[in-house]
């Protein structure tokens, strides 16, 4: 866990008790006022949701009282007459000003914080209150900005922020939501690089890493409407891969051909009569790039892998599609267990039972099952020889054989990562389902919606915090990225009482 706790303290001198602010004298006549309406005659024959909807508003202003009392309370960050600031850029004696009155949005609404300002020529004024409260460079204190965040990486802008203003009364604009979501996600890569291993069951002996890219509509910039007749520029809403990876640990699941082939294709037979539940991933971490490449999304995979089994002990499973590219760069960075996910090789099986069969038809869920069992059994070669004589016995032509080719050299050229009788005996897992899942919920579920076009800057930061929330870290991330904040805000020791 990530100590939330601030990395230093500022010294502020004991103050004498003070009596009762404005702000807590208005804050308790608030609360007479919210027990007496309870009370009233008239509230008493309301709805109970009448009620609770009112009472939410009235308490909103106690609350944001309260929140301002205590503020009051903490004094103006008065430290003296002089500071020494010791710092490269900005270092020397700064003196006591005067009050600076600063804005924040809070969760409850906004509040004012009267602070000491010290200043000298030429440079920006230190506020000690500020780093004493550890409050944020904008405007939104960091509980607020959570929740904005939280609520953008699940779904659209703009029910993040009706939804803020329900519970909030505040009205944020777009523009501060897409800055503040950008800013959020500036530390994710340092959050995992210092975290530390789960640890996993003894039986999780295999670490499996699966690979997969995913679309994002863009929009592409500097892009000019050309009028009517003429030549037409390039599309504001084409896609950009994204490099999506999960890591997680597992049972060996040991199974026949037979097995799974009935759970592919549903067959009520006994083949699976005694097979075991599946074993659950364990500590799976899902995440995603848009704008580091395949390359640096590998290296960082082969990183967490090395955070997860520094000692090589675990049975190393790498589940990719076909495309060459990505399994030259898996293989290059990882000493891994390479093998072709069986759902791209279940496409390509349909590609080709669809061509004597129509979709959907009893004949061509017949067609794939029996290509797809000779697979399994790792027969490989004899389904390759099958679908290319069966393109010169037939004399097919056109786009039949085209799909009936191309089917065939996918299988040969990936034979060598379709050992699936091997992984199975083994106890492999052989198909990504993990991985399409992720696909699905971090791309598809968010960044695909009717209409939705991002720049590349914000779908990299929205793809980093929705992997965080949807690996359970992001509660514990948003810790680490305060923490992170204030140092960058407030280096410890950069100035001193005079």
């Amino acid at each position: 866990m990530i100590d939330a706790t601030p990395t230093h303290s500022v010294p502020f001198p004991q103050s004498p008790p003070i009596e009762p602010s404005e702000a807590l004298l208005h804050a308790r006549h608030l609360f007479s006022s919210l027990e007496t309406w309870l009370s009233s005659t008239p509230t008493l024959e309301l709805a109970l949701h009448l009620v609770e909807r009112q009472q939410e508003c009235k308490g909103r202003e106690l609350q944001r009282m309260l929140l301002q009392a205590h503020v009051q309370h903490r004094g103006t960050g008065d430290v003296g007459p002089i500071l020494r600031v010791i710092q490269a850029t900005a270092s020397g004696f700064y003196t006591r000003h005067r009050l600076q009155r600063r804005t924040l949005k809070t969760i409850f609404g906004p509040i004012d914080i009267d602070r000491m300002a010290y200043s000298r020529d030429g440079a920006s004024s230190i506020h000690p209150l500020d780093e004493a409260m550890q409050l944020p460079a904008r405007s939104f204190s960091y509980e607020l900005q959570k929740r904005l965040v939280k609520a953008a990486v699940q779904g659209p802008f703009r029910e993040s922020t009706e939804r803020t203003h329900e519970f909030s009364g505040l009205t944020v604009p777009k523009r501060s939501l897409e800055q503040i979501v950008q800013e959020a996600a500036q530390d994710f890569d340092a959050f995992y690089a210092q975290r530390p291993p789960e640890p996993s069951q003894p039986a999780a002996s295999i670490l499996v890493v699966a690979v997969d890219c995913k679309g994002i509509p863009i929009v592409q910039p500097h892009y000019t409407k050309f009028p009517a007749g003429l030549p037409q520029g390039p599309k504001t809403n084409r896609k950009q891969m994204a490099t999506v990876a999960a890591v997680f640990t597992r049972e060996p699941w040991i199974r026949t051909p037979e097995q799974v082939v009935a759970s592919l294709f549903r067959i009520d037979t006994n083949t699976g009569a005694n097979l075991s539940p599946p074993p659950r991933p364990e500590h799976k971490r899902v995440w995603a790039t848009l704008l580091k490449g395949k390359e640096a999304m590998i290296n960082e995979v082969v990183l967490e892998v090395q955070r997860r089994d520094p000692g090589g002990c675990k049975t190393l499973v790498a589940l990719t599609d076909g495309e060459r590219a990505l399994q030259i760069l898996v293989c290059k960075k990882l000493k891994a267990t390479l093998i072709l996910d069986l759902l791209h090789v279940l496409e390509k099986v349909w590609k080709a039972a669809h061509v004597f069969h129509p979709e959907g038809s009893p004949d061509a869920e017949v067609y794939a099952r029996l290509m797809c069992l000779p697979i399994l059994e790792g027969n490989v070669s004899q389904v390759i020889k099958g679908l290319r004589q069966t393109v010169t016995k037939r004399k097919l032509f056109g786009a039949k054989r085209k799909t009936l080719l191309q089917v065939a050299d996918y299988f040969h050229r990936n034979a060598d990562r379709m050992r699936y009788d091997e992984y199975l005996a083994q106890g492999l897992p052989i198909a990504t389902g993990s991985v399409e899942g992720a696909c699905k919920n971090l791309i598809k579920d968010r960044m695909e919606r009717s209409g939705m076009r991002w720049t590349r800057s914000m779908a990299e930061a929205i793809v980093k915090l929705r992997a965080s929330y949807l690996s359970g870290d992001f509660d514990t991330y948003w810790n680490f990225h305060v923490t992170q904040d204030q140092q960058r805000l407030y280096p410890q020791g950069r100035w001193a009482v005079s």
